[in-house]
C-alpha cells in the first residue's frame, strides 16, 4: 500500500469502521493508569490487515462489574509502553456488541508495535503485538504464515502455539510478518454434548456454545440470529491459543463456509435442499466484522461508522445472471452488505489477493436437485468428465455440448445444455480478480484461494476386474466436486488467461481441505494436455478433522476399496492413509501395497500419467504452513503436528510430526512452474 496523506486516511478508517489514531512525531512514556484485567476483556486484543503505514486494533470490553464506555487505546515502540508513539479515545457501546475497532496511521513500515486498551477505571487488556508491511519497494524476503479450519468444539488449537514458539527463537529477519487466516474461523455446526454423547470419531465434543435461537437439524444446531453468531465468536475467542496468537501476530482473514453456512451459497442454506436466508446471511457477516479487525467495506465505499443492517426477507431465487448469481433484490443486498475481497501490497515482491468464494457462488452442481440422476452411488466419488460436462453448460465442446449424457448404460437428457457455466466468483470479482493479476507488478502474486483448484482423482478405472464393483462411468473418479474442482469451466478460464497473458510468479495458497497438499496447477491432466501455469499449496487445517480420520472410522474392514484409502501392515499395525499413495500413483499402488507390504513394489504399479501436477499430499495433516516469498523463489513449508485432540500442556504445542518444504524459482515466461523438495524433517505420511 502507498502512503497516504491524514485526509485519506480518515476517510480509510471510516469506511472500515474504525477510529482513526495518527501516529505523534516525538515519543513519550505512557501517562495511562493502566492495570491489566483479561477477565474484563475475555476475547483478548487482535491487530489486522497491515498495511506499510498503518494496521487495525482490536478488542472487546463487554460490561462487568464495572461498566464501561470509552477506552483509550496506546501504541508503543516497546512492550513497557515507555516510548508510546499514538494514543486515542474511542467509544464503546452494546450497538456492536462491545466491540472496539481503531485504525493507527502514521507508522513506520515492517516495524514491530505493541498496543493496549485501557478503560475509564484504569482496567486494561492484555499487551498485543502488531508488524506493519514493508514498504513497496523493499526488496528483502517476505515471511508469513496460512492457516485455516479451526474446530474448537472438536480439537485444539496446538498449532499456534507452535508457531508462537517457534517464531519467537527466529532471527528478526524470518520472523512472520502476519498470518493469513483462509477461512472457517468458525464452525457454525454445534453439536451439544448430549445430542451426540458418542463424539466425533475418537474426539471429545466441547460444551461449547449453545444458541439462545439456533435451529436444530439432525443432531446439531446452527445459529439463526446475529447474538447466535456473536456468541459463536466470543466462545471461540476464549481459546487461549487462538487468543494468542491474534495478540501476537496481525491477521489477515478471508471468510469460508462456516462462518455463514456450512453447504450455503450467496444468501441461501442447503440442509438437503437450498432455502432463503438472507437475514442469516447478514447477521453472520455483522458478526464477522465485528469479530474481525480488517478493512472491509461496502461495495459502493460509502462511509461506514458501524455495520449498517440492511432489511431483507428470505426469499427465494428464481432468476440468475450469466454467472449464477441470483437476481432478487434481498439476496443482493445481504451478500453486499459486506465486501471482503481485497488486494494489498506487501513489500516489493509479494501482491497478495484475496478471493471471496461463497458470497457469489453459484450453487454447486451436487446440490441441486439435476444432479441426482447422475450421482455415483457406488463410489466415494464422482464421474470428471460428467461433472465438466453439467459444469460447462452451453460451452461445453466449444459451444456444442451433447443433448444427451451417457450414464449407467442409459443416454440421459442433459439438463444444462442451455445453461451458462457455474461461477466462483461472480462476474464482478472476477473482473476485479483479474485486473489485479494483470497489473501487478510484485514478483510473486499470492491468490488467498479459500479452497483448492488441484484435481484430487482416483484411476478407479484401472481397478482389477476381482475387485468389485467395477468403475464403469466416464473418465477418472474425482474425490471432491464442491470446490474448484466443481468449478471447472471457470478454473479454467482463469488459468487460460494465465497462459495466454504470460503471467508468471502466480502462487494459490489454499485451506478448506483439512490436508497439506502442493502441486502444479493447469487446465488439463492426462490424457489431456498437461501445462502448468501456476503452483498451489494447501495447508492441513488447525484441528477439523480431515478425510484419513473419516476413513478411519466411516470405511468398514470387509470393505473391498479399503486397502485404496486405509494401509494396515498387520491386525496390530497402526492404521496408515493409503489415500495419500492412491491419490498420487493410482489405486494399484495402494492394492500392492496392501497385497506386498513393500513400497518399492508399490511403486512398480503405479500410474505415471495420474497425477504429474501433484507432489506431496497428507489427508491426515494439521498444524499450519510458513511461506518465504524471496526475488528468486519462494519457499513454502508445511508444519505438520499429531492429532490435536487435546491441548497440550507444552509451552512449544506438544510433538513435532514433520515438517517438508518445497521451494519453487521463479519462472520466466513461456516456462512451467516447477516444485522442488527443499527439505524434511521428522517421519513423512504414506508415500507423501
Amino acid at each position: 500500500m502507498s502512503r497516504v496523506n491524514r485526509r485519506e486516511f480518515i476517510k480509510q478508517a471510516a469506511s472500515c469502521g474504525a477510529a482513526l489514531v495518527w501516529r505523534s512525531m516525538a515519543a513519550h512514556a505512557s501517562t495511562v493508569r493502566w492495570q491489566e484485567r483479561r477477565d474484563f476483556f475475555p476475547q483478548g486484543v487482535a491487530s489486522g490487515d497491515p498495511a506499510s503505514d498503518s494496521v487495525i486494533l482490536w478488542t472487546r470490553r463487554p460490561p462487568a462489574s464495572q461498566a464501561a464506555e470509552k477506552l483509550t487505546v496506546e501504541v508503543a515502540e516497546d512492550s513497557a509502553f515507555r516510548r508510546v508513539v499514538a494514543k486515542s479515545v474511542t467509544q464503546i457501546s452494546g450497538d456492536a456488541d462491545w466491540t472496539c475497532r481503531v485504525m493507527v496511521a502514521g507508522l513506520k513500515p515492517r516495524a514491530i508495535y505493541w498496543y493496549r486498551f485501557t478503560d475509564e477505571h484504569g482496567f486494561g487488556s492484555r499487551v498485543g503485538r502488531t508488524v506493519t508491511a514493508p514498504a513497496d519497494q523493499d526488496n528483502r524476503p517476505i515471511n508469513f504464515a496460512f492457516v485455516s479450519c479451526q474446530n474448537v468444539q472438536q480439537g485444539a488449537c496446538n498449532a499456534y502455539r507452535r508457531m508462537i514458539w517457534e517464531d519467537e527463537r527466529k532471527p528478526a529477519a524470518e520472523q512472520l510478518g502476519f498470518v493469513l487466516h483462509l477461512g472457517d474461523f468458525v464452525y457454525e455446526i454445534v453439536w451439544y454434548p448430549e445430542d451426540r454423547p458418542q463424539g466425533m470419531y475418537a474426539r471429545r465434543l466441547r460444551d461449547l456454545v449453545r444458541y439462545e435461537s439456533g435451529e436444530k437439524i439432525n443432531d446439531f444446531h446452527v445459529p439463526t440470529t446475529l447474538d447466535d453468531y456473536r456468541n459463536l465468536y466470543r466462545s471461540y475467542l476464549l481459546d487461549p491459543d487462538l487468543q494468542d496468537a491474534r495478540a501476537h501476530f496481525p491477521f489477515v482473514c478471508m471468510w469460508d463456509n462456516h462462518e455463514f453456512s456450512w453447504k450455503g451459497w450467496q444468501s441461501q442454506q442447503n440442509f438437503g435442499s437450498s432455502r432463503p436466508a438472507q437475514k442469516v446471511k447478514i447477521a453472520a457477516n455483522q458478526a464477522w466484522f465485528e469479530y474481525q479487525p480488517g478493512r472491509f467495506l461496502k461495495p459502493d465505499h460509502r462511509l461506514l461508522e458501524h455495520f449498517q443492517a440492511p432489511r431483507v426477507s428470505n426469499t427465494p431465487l428464481k432468476t440468475f445472471d450469466d454467472h449464477g448469481l441470483g437476481l432478487e433484490e434481498n439476496n443482493l443486498a445481504a451478500i453486499n452488505s459486506l465486501k471482503t475481497y481485497r488486494a494489498f501490497r506487501y513489500g516489493k515482491n509479494v501482491e497478495m489477493i484475496l478471493t471471496d468464494n461463497r458470497s457469489y457462488q453459484s450453487e454447486s452442481i451436487s446440490l441441486q436437485p439435476l444432479f441426482a440422476p447422475f450421482q455415483v452411488q457406488d463410489f466415494p466419488a464422482q464421474s470428471e468428465e460428467i461433472i465438466l460436462t453439467l459444469d460447462a453448460g452451453k460451452t461445453f465442446n466449444h459451444g456444442k455440448p451433447p443433448a444427451t449424457i451417457r450414464f449407467k448404460g442409459q443416454e440421459l437428457p442433459n439438463p444444462r445444455r442451455d445453461a451458462a457455466p457455474q461461477s466462483v466468483l461472480g462476474s464482478v470479482q472476477k473482473r476485479w480478480f483479474l485486473s489485479r493479476l494483470r497489473k501487478s507488478q510484485a514478483t510473486w502474486k499470492i491468490w488467498g484461494n479459500s479452497f483448492g483448484m488441484l484435481d484430487l482423482r482416483l484411476d478407479f478405472q484401472n481397478l482389477p476386474p476381482e475387485i468389485k464393483p467395477q468403475w464403469t462411468y466416464p473418465g477418472y473418479g474425482l474425490t471432491s466436486i464442491n470446490d474448484w474442482s466443481g468449478y471447472r469451466t471457470e478454473r479454467n478460464e482463469i488459468l487460460a488467461v494465465v497462459r495466454r497473458e504470460k503471467i508468471t510468479g502466480l502462487i494459490t495458497v489454499v485451506g478448506d481441505r483439512h490436508s497439506f497438499q502442493a502441486g502444479v496447477l493447469s487446465e488439463a491432466l492426462p490424457p489431456k494436455e498437461f501445462k502448468p501455469v501456476a503452483a498451489e499449496f494447501i495447508t492441513g487445517s488447525v484441528s477439523a478433522p480431515g478425510g484419513a480420520e473419516a476413513a478411519e472410522y466411516n470405511m468398514a474392514k470387509d470393505h473391498p476399496l479399503r486397502p485404496i484409502y486405509l494401509h494396515q501392515a498387520s491386525p496390530d499395525s497402526p492404521l496408515s492413509p493409503a489415500i495419500n499413495l492412491s491419490l498420487m500413483h493410482g489405486v494399484r499402488a495402494a492394492l500392492a501395497l496392501q497385497k506386498t507390504g513393500d513400497v518399492k513394489q508399490a511403486l512398480a504399479a503405479r500410474n505415471p500419467a495420474h497425477a504429474p501436477h501433484l507432489s506431496f499430499i497428507d489427508l491426515g495433516g494439521h498444524g499450519y504452513t510458513t511461506v518465504r516469498a524471496a526475488t528468486a523463489e519462494i519457499e513454502v513449508e508445511f508444519v505438520c503436528i499429531p492429532r490435536p485432540v487435546e491441548r497440550s500442556d507444552r509451552t512449544d504445542g506438544g510433538d513435532l510430526k514433520y515438517r517438508v518444504a518445497h521451494r519453487v524459482k521463479r519462472w520466466k515466461s513461456g516456462e512451467a512452474p516447477e516444485l522442488l523438495r527443499a527439505k524434511t524433517e521428522g517421519e513423512l505420511p504414506l508415500i507423501s
